[in-house]
């Protein structure tokens, strides 16, 4: 990445607030056709993803701790999250659309910026969902081997057996066993346990909690998916503590309300002809808008919306949620967090 980015970074850096990446290039209009103009062959029915982003505009992007891409259906915000998450070599879980143009098109792009720390990722519904699958899967292969071990307990524990070699001996044991122990504690002690098993909407919010640590870079797409608007605020609520406190950079393509309603986030409208930021506060004290501006409008309603023993909660201060000070909460013991 180019070392141009490294004073832009280190100039928004802040009490753990960082910048990895502070701008993105993506080919122009003039890009994109003196590259056509060197292909011989024609018989092509996509070149994704070009002709994807240029025609609408999207040729510079500027980045804060948290920014936003919006735009509706097909206006290219996923497409752009891939972009940049293969140019930067990023982590991910699930394949994703890529094409044998991928890396004609990434030669055209450029990155100002630091190199994206280790741990630095994208994030997709399909990890999202590919994760909750396997977990299913997972739990119906417990419940498979559970069936094979009813059935090897009664073989065992009602079977005529005599010893008559030492190749019986672990036939032997399981016979034991089978004799010694209930039917409940002879399978319990050879399978492990299912995996507790949530709903899609809690199943993706820990999957977000678990890959999100802290000091990297993070590309979500669309993270509202299978949340309610209970957990898209307790989602948003996380990552702005992730942002503020943990060292994490988030770029986000997303049609979710709450997500767009995050404080001083700068908003790219990719339906606006040409794309542009949606005019948002400027900086205070020296810290981005994000941090400056008092929590208004939608996301308060963030803190009466959880509730222990009748009484309105932050899900920052909830035991599952980390701390400023980098601990969890023990026990009763709550922790607000002042933004």
């Amino acid at each position: 990445m180019s070392s141009g980015g490294a004073g832009k970074t280190a100039g928004k850096e802040n009490a753990g607030i960082k910048t990895y990446l502070s701008e993105f290039r993506f080919p122009s209009p003039d890009e994109e056709w003196q590259f056509f103009a060197g292909q011989r062959r024609t018989c092509y029915d996509s070149y994704y993803p070009f002709q994807v982003l240029a025609p609408r505009g999207v040729e510079r992007l500027e980045f804060e701790p948290v920014t936003i891409l919006y735009g509706g259906n097909g206006s290219g915000k996923s497409t752009a999250l891939n972009v940049m998450a293969e140019k930067l070599e990023l982590e991910r879980d699930a394949p994703f659309n890529k094409t044998g143009f991928f890396p004609d098109y990434l030669r055209l792009c450029s990155a100002e910026g630091d190199r994206p720390p280790k741990g630095s990722r994208i994030v997709t519904s399909d990890d999202v969902f590919a994760w909750m699958l396997d977990l299913r899967s997972l739990n119906d292969g417990i419940d498979r081997k559970r069936e094979e071990l009813f059935d090897q307990y009664l073989d065992a524990k009602y079977a005529d057996f005599k010893l008559e070699s030492l190749d019986d001996y672990e036939r032997l044991k399981t016979v034991n066993a089978a004799r010694r122990d209930s039917q409940s504690r002879f399978v319990r002690g050879r399978l492990m346990d299912n995996v507790r098993t949530r709903s899609n909407g809690e199943s993706a919010f820990l999957y977000f909690t678990r890959k999100i640590t802290g000091d990297a870079l993070y590309l979500l797409d669309e993270p509202e998916n299978s949340l309610s608007p209970a957990r898209q605020l307790e989602l948003a609520d996380f990552l702005l503590e992730s942002a503020r406190f943990y060292g994490c950079q988030f770029i986000i393509a997303t049609h979710s309300p709450f997500l767009l309603a995050l404080r001083g986030a700068r908003i790219y409208d990719l339906d606006a002809d040409p794309p542009r930021p949606l005019d948002r506060a400027g900086e205070c004290a020296g810290l981005p808008a994000i941090f400056c501006r008092p929590r208004r409008g939608v996301l308060r309603r963030q803190m009466t919306i959880y509730r222990t023993g009748g009484h309105p909660v932050a899900p920052s201060e909830r035991n599952h949620h980390r701390t400023p000070g980098g601990t969890a909460s023990q026990g009763g013991g709550l922790h607000r967090l002042h933004l």
